[in-house]
């Protein structure tokens, strides 16, 4: 039997840890596809619409502890435990319409089980490639992005064509996926606690830089994807077409993701972060201004821009935490995005048929506010990815 050279097993690997990415952000982020009918189903006002989100997208805030946890029992558990209750709790969200109180339960579980799964991913995934880290953790988050960019159309396309109730189709990629994910995902070693503590209050003021930009990038993300549609549907849009504004702010934002880990490779990790967010709080209010095919290219735009500065924060986070890699992505990501749901729920609580407008604005804002926070981060952290890397 011919043995695959180590750079196409990590290569594998790497390509099958994207897949499970796909997967498991597919399941957790599909939602906003799908929300105003959901929220027709419960009779609910769009100022609802914030308070779903959040209860789909607060489990994140765990992702710090559970990173820790990861690092401390090593392996590969939680990554699988993960992508099985984001994809179940997701599959079964259709048999809740009508109940809002078990909807909450089950977005809850979805939340947890992405928690679950990142973390530990994420520290996987670095351990695979020694070299061009940042191009490398892009791909695997590209992986997500795919998931969170292709599954908002496909499963409207199923609630128009079939129902709410057939979302439970969409646990079948992840069930066949899960035994083949439990072999190949890389096993991480047990930190043991003997090893370095962490030094929390050298690395405070960096993390709260961090999560601060992380965090309003992330307001900024669930925002757009929560009330687009909504908007989109109140302007006498279809569901579908709604969530195709979503697909294509998401799916394209894969560019992003690539091209910010290799700029970031190459050039540091500042001008990436500037640049991304000096763009998105230029081109977010013009969801209020133009029509046709140019919301798509808005959305395409905004999309590149949001996610170019992903994989960085996700690196910055690590670098942050060495002695526990898994908690400074959970920081990173997680507590970020829990951080971004909670405000989007404070959004929502403001919000009418009326006023929705008025979100992109904010979001507006909360982009020049991320400027703030990369100016704040040191640049000693900073410098840890200015490396280029030559042939």
């Amino acid at each position: 039997m011919r043995v695959l050279p180590q750079r196409d097993r990590y290569f594998g690997r790497l390509v099958g840890m994207s897949f499970a990415h796909f997967l498991n952000d597919g399941s957790s982020n599909y939602l906003p596809g799908i929300l105003p009918a959901i929220l027709i189903a419960l009779h609910e006002p769009v100022s609802m619409a914030g308070a779903i989100m959040a209860a789909l997208m607060i489990g994140q805030i765990w992702q710090p502890f559970l990173g820790w946890i990861a690092d401390r029992v090593g392996g590969k558990g939680l990554i699988v435990i993960g992508l099985s209750a984001s994809s179940i709790g997701g599959a079964l969200l259709g048999f809740a319409q009508h109940n809002l109180a078990v909807l909450i339960a089950l977005l809850l579980l979805v939340g947890v089980g992405n928690s679950m799964f990142h973390p530990q991913a994420l520290a996987a995934v670095r351990s695979i490639v020694r070299e061009r880290q940042g191009l490398s953790l892009s791909f695997f988050l590209v992986g997500g992005e795919l998931g969170r960019g292709i599954w908002p159309t496909v499963t409207s396309w199923i609630v128009v064509r079939w129902g709410i109730v057939d979302l439970w189709v969409t646990a079948i990629p992840a069930l066949i996926t899960l035994p083949f994910l439990f072999r190949m995902a890389p096993s991480l070693p047990k930190k043991e606690r003997t090893g370095a503590k962490i030094k929390w209050s050298s690395h405070l003021f960096p993390m709260l830089s961090l999560v601060g930009y992380s965090g309003t990038r992330s307001l900024i993300t669930y925002g757009l994807v929560t009330f687009i549609p909504i908007l989109w549907h109140q302007n006498g849009g279809s569901l579908v077409s709604g969530a195709s504004i979503i697909t294509t702010l998401l799916a394209v934002g894969v560019i992003g993701n690539l091209s910010g880990g290799h700029f970031a490779d190459r050039l540091g990790r500042r001008p990436v972060m500037l640049i991304s967010s000096v763009l998105v709080m230029i081109f977010t209010p013009f969801f209020l201004f133009v029509s046709g095919a140019w919301i798509w290219i808005v959305a395409a735009l905004i999309g590149i821009m949001l996610f170019s500065s992903a994989p960085v924060a996700v690196l910055i986070g690590q670098d942050i935490f060495p002695e526990n890699r898994s908690m400074g992505s959970g920081i990173a990501l997680g507590l970020a995005n829990g951080i971004g749901s909670l405000l989007v729920f404070v959004i929502g609580l403001f919000v009418t048929s009326q006023t929705i407008t008025s979100v992109f604005w904010a979001l507006a804002v909360a982009g020049l506010l991320s400027v703030v926070f990369s100016l704040m981060i040191p640049k000693g952290i900073m410098a840890h990815g200015n490396v280029v890397h030559r042939a």
